[in-house]
């Protein structure tokens, strides 16, 4: 079977115990074309799920398959090259005085930090992805310049830079004002809307980051799925308030979201 005709991720009755259960009987399939939000509060299991995709966390028990391939079975650290990540943790590891340019061109080889001569080839193919990113005009600016916004951007087009399949942008809007935060997600949007575009990922503890190009959400709850599959079906008032141990009241205005706390138990759908 062709790697394009399998799913992206395939987990089957995932569980981690590490002194206390961590994530417990976790199911999620993730099909080619479809890009996903997981969703959930602060201890839930979202960064514990993502450290168990690109290898960081084993599990205990259970079936994991990225892009065809089956953990225990194949080199993970091969896998990782192949999936692009955007993390805060990359972001402060960056050297300072690295420019755009040389950033994004540290994908190909999974970097962090440059070294050695940058080949012509992969010098042009770095500047078309700061062009894709729209990001071109900080070439030669250096990583301290960067304002948080800009520097998610060209983290962005480091991942990218490997042709990754699979996109996973971990709480991406950290740190960003809402001015800030709001071209960003415009940007993801469009970068979503390209064709050939990766399956995205987006993991986040904000309902109003879920712009309309993700098509399905992964809530979890207390390292357990709460609900899976497509947006509409699970982007509702009653899922969310158990997610969050609250009643929350859940509104959509043009395909954003946004939540109010305290919503009367009645009122909450």
């Amino acid at each position: 079977m062709r790697e394009a005709s399998l799913p992206i991720i395939e987990v089957a009755g995932l569980r981690v115990d590490r002194d206390a259960l961590i994530l417990d009987s976790v199911e999620w399939r993730v099909e080619a074309g479809q890009h996903w939000v997981i969703l959930g509060a602060n201890g839930s299991g979202k960064t514990s799920l993502l450290s168990v995709l690109t290898g960081y966390l084993a599990p205990t028990a259970g079936t994991i398959r990225v892009l065809g391939e089956t953990y225990g079975r194949a080199d993970w650290r091969e896998l990782r090259t192949r999936i692009g990540l955007v993390s805060s943790s990359i972001r402060q590891l960056m050297p300072p005085h690295e420019n755009a340019l040389n950033a994004v061109a540290s994908g190909r080889r999974a970097m962090i930090g440059m070294w050695g001569e940058v080949g012509e080839a992969e010098a042009r193919r770095a500047a078309e992805i700061l062009r894709e990113v729209e990001a071109e005009y900080l070439s030669e600016r250096p990583w301290r310049f960067l304002s948080q916004g800009e520097r998610q951007r060209v983290l962005i087009g480091r991942a990218l830079m490997a042709d990754p399949r699979l996109l996973v942008l971990d709480e991406p809007c950290a740190g960003l004002d809402p001015i800030a935060r709001e071209h960003f997600l415009a940007f993801v949007e469009r970068l979503i809307g390209r064709a050939g575009a990766p399956t995205l990922v987006l993991v986040t503890h904000h309902v109003e980051e879920i712009v309309a190009g993700f098509s399905h959400v992964l809530v979890m709850r207390a390292g357990r799925v709460l609900a899976a599959g497509p947006r509409a079906q699970v982007m509702t008032s009653a899922t969310l308030s158990r997610a969050f141990d609250a009643p929350v009241q859940l509104s959509s205005d043009r395909g954003r979201y946004s939540l109010v706390v305290g919503a009367e138990p009645d009122k909450v759908v």
